[in-house]
């Protein structure tokens, strides 16, 4: 049957991927200016993940996603970059029955802080680039372009939970260099991640 792949997810990606910090930003958040991380250093984060094909509906869902990754620390801290993910895992990938093998590229990307409310902090994961395979099938998951290292989703991190959320839609996450696949997704098609990852330190990540 299909032999094919979505894009994958990513990270990052709960991509996720991805690590540790931020995404998109709920309308009652203000914007903030500098930010404080406590503890910082070093963290990782493990749980689930999957992409949505907004044009086939096609899912691909990974039941392990992991990522490790560096916080700044200390307060003062420009929201941009405030984390570096510098490795990433994705397995138990699936469309349907059919398994998915997911590569990692662009590394390092990097979490972005933007908003901030009530202990949640809201920003970006960038730089995710994906590389899925199945049989008879191949894609990459990127932004603008296949190889391009610009995906970007948008995640939330809560400091009472200790939980980085992949928020589904904001991101600019496209199938590129699709190969095979049947239809199930398609060069451009949009791809909107979702998950969620448990971080290991708990953070405390404040903005002001």
């Amino acid at each position: 049957m299909p032999r094919h792949i979505s894009r994958i997810i990513t990270a990052g990606g709960a991509a996720a991927a991805l690590a540790v910090a931020l995404g998109a930003a709920p309308s009652f958040a203000t914007t903030a200016t500098t930010w404080s991380v406590k503890p910082g250093g070093a963290v990782a984060a493990s749980g689930h993940a999957q992409v949505k094909d907004s044009k086939t509906g096609t899912v691909a869902k990974c039941k392990s996603l992991k990522l490790k990754a560096t916080l700044k620390k200390g307060s003062g801290l420009a929201g941009a970059k405030i984390g570096t993910i510098k490795s990433g895992s994705f397995t138990g990938c699936t469309i349907g029955t059919i398994a998915v093998k997911v590569a990692v590229h662009g590394l390092p990307w990097h979490l972005n802080a933007t908003s901030y409310k009530s202990g949640v902090t809201t920003g970006t994961i960038t730089g995710i680039d994906l590389k899925a395979t199945a049989t008879g099938c191949s894609a990459t998951l990127d932004g603008t372009g296949a190889g391009k290292n610009n995906g970007k989703v948008k995640v939330k991190y809560s400091n009472g939970t200790g939980k980085l959320t992949l928020l589904g839609s904001g991101g600019n996450l496209h199938d590129w260099a699709v190969s095979g696949c049947l239809g199930l997704i398609n060069n451009g098609d949009p791809e909107h991640a979702s998950g969620v990852t448990t971080i290991t330190p708990k953070q405390t990540i404040k903005g002001s």
